[in-house]
């Protein structure tokens, strides 16, 4: 689906209207409510397929779209990913064991407005040291997003992302980032979790993105698998993801993908 609304900027970030805020609220809603919905499926002896089941099928019974399937090839409603896989795990006949950690990443479409947004589960009894990677990036999620109002730049936003997560000795994922969304499902900008205050492009009232860092307990540095989805840290330490959609208002921004019921994180049965 093409762009149609608002203004684009010389760096060629579209700049949505007032009235757009109501349809990506809509859509971010959807996406977030099917995750609260998950945390009593997440429990050792699932399999991911059985995770991404329910997920296509209430995305089916809510008379939405998902975003996933069918994009560059991709066949299931989710990006599910275990312990050490950084981002883009496929649901399949994976066990869940106890202590496992997961990302359950869902994006879907709503009248054309994309919601994505992603967030860290546990089966069973996890280990402190997981959820200490847990609490740092969520918080490293929400230290990024308090960091967005206009006429600061998306440096500001990597550089509270990255200077939070590397005093608690753990590492910043740089090969992959966040992206413009609205009604399409990946746009300008890029949106890094590590960076310079002052750096990057300014945040303007009306821009759209993700902020999505995922983080490691050890190195950095990732590799892509085989199947040309799967990201692995190429040390085999756990990582975490968390990821908002959100809206850069006058005074700072909104957050479409709130938990409607307040289960983001720590995620409750």
């Amino acid at each position: 689906m093409e762009e149609t609304r608002g203004r684009v900027t010389r760096d060629g970030i579209r700049i949505y209207e007032d009235a757009d805020f109501q349809g990506m609220r809509t859509a971010g809603r959807v996406a977030a409510e099917i995750l609260d919905m998950l945390g009593p499926l997440v429990h050792p002896g699932v399999t991911t397929a059985a995770l991404d089941d329910f997920i296509r099928e209430e995305i089916a019974r809510r008379g939405v779209v998902s975003a996933t399937i069918g994009y560059r090839g991709y066949e299931h409603a989710s990006c599910i990913s275990v312990n050490h896989v950084v981002c883009h795990g496929i649901p399949g006949t994976k066990v869940l064991a106890d202590g496992d950690i997961l990302n359950i990443d869902v994006t879907v479409i709503v009248d054309g407005w994309f919601g994505d947004t992603s967030r860290m589960y546990g089966a069973g009894n996890v280990p402190r040291k997981a959820e200490r990677l847990i609490e740092i990036t969520h918080e490293s999620l929400m230290r990024g997003i308090a960091a967005v109002k206009p006429g600061n730049t998306f440096g500001d936003i990597g550089f509270a992302i990255q200077s939070y997560v590397e005093a608690a000795r753990m590492s910043v994922v740089r090969d992959f980032c966040g992206h413009g969304l609205g009604r399409v499902f990946h746009a300008p900008p890029n949106v890094l979790h590590y960076g310079r205050v002052g750096s990057g492009a300014v945040l303007e009232e009306g821009m759209f993105f993700t902020i999505e860092p995922m983080v490691n307990l050890g190195r950095p540095e990732t590799k892509v698998l085989a199947d040309d989805w799967t990201a692995v840290t190429r040390d085999k330490s756990l990582s975490a993801q968390f990821e908002h959609s959100i809206g850069v208002t006058a005074t700072g921004c909104e957050i479409f993908t709130l938990s409607p019921a307040g289960k983001f994180y720590p995620t409750q049965d």
